[in-house]
Order: C-alpha cells, then structure tokens, then sequence
C-alpha cells in the first residue's frame, strides 16, 4: 500500500477544500506525542494560513514513532503525493514544524525527508533523545515501540533521530525555535539550547525565543 490521491484522507489532513486560488507554501504539522488524532475539521490558524495560500498538512504517523524510518517513509510519500496531485512546482516552500515531540520530528525530517524543507520553525523541541529518554517515565515504552527493531536497537534509533546528536546533518535553512525557560516536560537548559549553541557555531540561520514561563507548547509564533 502507499499513499495516493485517492486514499490521502487516511494518511493526513490537509486544509486544501478551505485554500481559495493558488497554493504558496506546504506546511507540514507535526503532531506531538501520544497525539493520534484523524483530523477532520480545521483549526483557527489552519484557516488563517489558508487564507493566506499555506497548505496545513497533518501525517497521521504512529503516536509514539518519533520520526523513526517508517515515520520518515510515510511522510515522504504524503509529501510526493500533495505537490503531484495539486501540480505543485518544486519551487513551492515545504514549511516543516511541531511541538515537543512534533518539534523533534519536524528537525529530523528536514534531515531525512526527500525533499528537504525550505524553513523550520519548533516550539518546546526534544532535541537530546537519548536524554529524553530518562527525562520522564513515561517514555521509554514509546522509544522502545519506535526503534526496537532497528539493527542497533533502541540506543542506535535515539542516536540516529536525536536533533543534538544528528545536528551537522542540518541543512542550512532559516530556523525558529521557541521554548519556556521552565519547561516541565522538555527541559530548555537540556534540549534546544544546546542545539541551538551548536547550531550557531556551524554558521546556522536560527533564531531562538525564550518565554519566561512553565508553559509546555503553550506559545507559538503567533503569540511572540
């Protein structure tokens, strides 16, 4: 099976029936853990971006696949699907972005994805999976579900889909990061800032914001 016009709806949501004329821009959402909704209806800002030609795309990957290869192979096809069904130019931006474990995936796969983003934007990142992986206890079993299969098992998944540890594979593009300095969930001092030091010394477009808060992805570029 793979994804094709006809059966797109089971693999994502897109905000194409509420686009009026040309699309300018694909945004790729992704969705944080746990998070296995089929979305059916957009939100206030899928209506706003429409409204402005961005094209909301949601993959309906595993909650808990942290970008793992399959995850990346899924959204590949999505991806190939959107631009050859709307005859999409390559020249159209591909937006790729996320929250938490969302923000993770939305770095990993401006790593991996065929076609490589032409910006990213994160709020709250996981960008030390190895780290992450003792950060909460409700964890491990979700990395155990998306890498023990591969060759190396679990420690070679978090190496190969951690931010931090994959950072000079970053393509040279325009990066936002947002995240509160109190964070709960994803530790600031432990994830984003880091990475986003290392990104700076290779000479990385990045612009980080630094909310004042214990919220976790609870402000976003709209709020900033």
């Amino acid at each position: 099976m793979t994804v094709t016009k006809d059966n797109l709806n089971l693999f994502a949501w897109t905000s194409r029936d509420f686009i009026k004329g040309e699309i300018k821009a694909v945004m790729l959402c992704f969705q944080g853990l746990g998070f296995a909704e089929m979305r059916r209806t957009p939100s206030p800002t899928d209506l706003e971006l429409a409204a402005q030609g961005i094209l909301s795309v949601i993959p309906f990957y595993g909650p808990w696949s942290w970008m793992n290869k399959e995850a990346v192979i899924l959204v590949d096809e999505i991806v190939e699907t959107i631009y050859a069904m709307d005859n999409l130019k390559e020249s159209i931006p591909l937006l790729s972005t996320g929250g938490s474990m969302g923000g993770l995936c939305a770095l990993v796969y401006c790593i991996y994805g065929k076609k490589t983003p032409t910006a990213c934007s994160v709020n709250c990142p996981v960008c030390d999976l190895p780290y992450h992986a003792t950060e909460r206890p409700d964890l491990p079993r979700t990395m155990y579900s998306a890498f023990s299969h591969y060759e190396g098992g679990v420690e070679q998944g978090l190496l190969l889909t951690s931010p931090l540890h994959q950072a000079d594979k970053l393509p040279h593009i325009p990066y936002l990061f947002i995240h509160a300095d109190k964070d709960p969930a994803v530790n600031y001092d432990k994830h984003s800032k880091p990475l986003v030091e290392k990104m700076l010394a290779a000479g990385h477009n990045v612009e980080c914001i630094v909310t004042r808060s214990d919220w976790h992805c609870a402000v976003n570029d709209f709020d900033v």
